[in-house]
């Protein structure tokens, strides 16, 4: 039976390229379908990759101008305001991961997704860099009977802001609420001005200014920990590893506290660290979706539902090819 192939909408951009390099490295007889309006770029790209193929899509239209072919699995890799791809995906039941709507512009495609549950798997891929941090979190968190603080810093290289469309996300987050979600003493609340900057400190400890960030991680670490207070900030500078005299990396910055097994209180900190950036890293967590999704694992695709990445990417393996492609999560000393 042949595989059938899995469509990258907005794969001429910079994380699409990682995202299918990092299928083609997995799956070399994957076939790919590099979705894009342009389709010069789409078919530079398709050449690049080889057993790939442009389209050029059409998101006025209700079969994205590609009609009714065979897909196993679609990733958006852009702002689809008109939820155009998730629409398609669901009425032919084909499984979706999008990964550029913010946490306050998700009520429309869970709308989408209740009118027909049964229909596919949609993952909301809009976890920092798509699993990288809960997955983390969650693997730190193993040594606790009772999670009760989480802090995420995610350090953001300025030389590391990715494409175009990683900017506009950034630049329409800002635009378009000035409030910020955390969780305090087990309630969601939204802080503003001063209550939004804060700090952390880098792998290699120096401190990095930080402002509150409304990451979707936070209501799934507090829904998967019960932790009652989370928070999420993002600080940009040099990353630690450039700071050394290499080149420029991605880190995130965990801070857990909580009741050690023993009931003791208990404190701790990690990072997720990557050599090659952002946008390997995010490609990662995309690749390792899109691979459940279709079931080219050798497992039973993901079946109909809705789901976070940290949900149906296996935690082990995750941490297993972060350190292929040198990369760790590691325990840092106490700040």
């Amino acid at each position: 039976m042949s595989i059938a192939p899995i469509l990258l909408l907005g794969g001429t951009g910079q994380i699409g390229h990682f995202a299918a390099a990092a299928l083609r490295k997995r799956h070399p007889d994957l076939p790919l379908l590099i979705g894009s309006r342009n389709r010069q770029k789409a078919e530079q790209v398709a050449r690049a990759l080889g057993d790939a193929e442009a389209v050029v899509i059409d998101p006025d239209s209700d079969d994205l101008g590609i009609g009714d072919r065979r897909i196993g699995a679609i990733v958006v890799l852009y702002s689809d305001q008109r939820l155009a791809s998730l629409r398609y995906a669901q009425a032919r039941g084909i499984s979706h991961l999008g990964i550029s709507t913010g946490m306050f512009e998700v009520a429309p495609e869970i709308a989408v997704h209740m009118q027909r549950p049964d229909a596919a798997a949609m993952v909301l891929g809009y976890e920092w860099l798509v699993g990288a941090t809960t997955i983390a979190a969650l693997t730190a968190a193993k040594g606790y009977a009772r999670v009760d603080g989480i802090r995420i810093g995610a350090l953001v290289d300025d030389e590391d802001w990715g494409g175009p469309a990683v900017q506009e996300d950034f630049e329409r987050f800002a635009s378009i609420i000035a409030s910020v979600l955390a969780r305090k003493d087990g309630a969601f609340v939204w802080r503003k001005g001063d209550a939004i900057q804060g700090s952390f400190h880098a792998i290699d400890g120096t401190e990095i200014a930080a402002t509150g960030f409304s990451q979707i991680d936070i209501a799934g670490l507090a829904a998967a920990t019960g932790a009652r207070d989370v928070e999420f900030a993002i600080g940009t500078g040099v990353s630690s590893s450039r700071r050394a005299g290499g080149a420029k990396s991605t880190e995130i910055i965990i801070e857990l506290s909580g009741i050690d097994p023993a009931g003791d209180p208990i404190r701790s900190r990690h990072a997720v660290f990557h050599p090659g950036g952002a946008a390997p890293l995010t490609a990662l967590g995309i690749s390792m979706v899109l691979e459940r999704l279709a079931g080219l694992d050798g497992n039973p695709p993901t079946p109909a539902g809705l789901f976070f990445p940290y949900q149906i990417i296996d935690h082990g393996d995750y941490l297993d090819r972060l350190a292929q492609e040198g990369g760790q999560l590691m325990t840092l000393p106490l700040a």
